[in-house]
């Protein structure tokens, strides 16, 4: 049994599988910048790392375009593409095995906070998480080991008795960054090499696996 007293969800791709919402909004993004993506599937890359980041690396763009591009992503994401997702099947089951066997669970996301509270209000899992971490809408704290030392002081949480739970490396690195140990999902958006090549603590496969792991 997993026996961390404080435990970190990555949002997307964890808890919810954002897929529609995500992609249509950078699709959206790309086609005012003058680009045509019709394949939806060619932009699930960008679920999980900041915005601004993967705009650069996938499309080429300056930090200045790019971050045009974040600002008409959200355009789109903020009134239709936040809803455009869904939640993992087992996660509340899971989140309520947690919380009665007394751990204090937060959320670590890259996502900006406003967003992220809004997605937990709307799948009703806020009840389950003792804080709401995200970047800040300028980027502040997009970078997750960054993200994390901020819970981490702010929560006043002991390294030694903490984990993080993410889908994608950046959840796994920014966990080894900060010395607490992490769990690499792989039903969500990174592949089973990118998890193994960032050497999670522990990898599982499914909602199940996972709860398994803390029973």
């Amino acid at each position: 049994m997993i026996r961390y007293n404080n435990v970190l969800f990555d949002l997307d791709g964890t808890l919810t599988d954002p897929k529609t919402g995500i992609t249509k909004s950078v699709q959206y993004a790309l086609a005012k910048a003058g680009i045509v993506e019709t394949d939806l599937d060619r932009l699930i890359p960008f679920i999980g790392p900041p915005l601004q980041q993967s705009f650069m690396s996938y499309y080429s763009f300056t930090e200045a375009q790019a971050w045009e591009a974040v600002h008409a992503y959200r355009e789109y994401f903020k009134v239709t593409g936040i809803y455009e997702n869904q939640r993992y099947e087992g996660i509340p089951e899971l989140l309520t095995r947690l919380q009665q066997q007394g751990r204090r669970l937060f959320i670590a996301t890259s996502k900006p906070t406003v967003f992220a509270q809004v997605v937990i209000q709307h799948f009703e899992l806020a009840p389950y998480f003792a804080g709401v971490y995200g970047s800040e809408m300028d980027g502040t704290r997009a970078d997750k080991g960054e993200l994390i030392r901020y819970v981490l002081d702010t929560e006043q949480l002991t390294p030694a008795n903490t984990i993080m739970i993410g889908d994608r490396k950046h959840d796994i690195i920014g966990a080894q960054k900060n010395n607490i140990a992490c769990i690499g999902v792989g039903y969500g958006y990174g592949s089973t090499n990118e998890l193994t090549a960032a050497a999670p603590d522990f990898i599982f496969h499914s909602v199940a696996e996972l709860s398994a792991a803390f029973s």
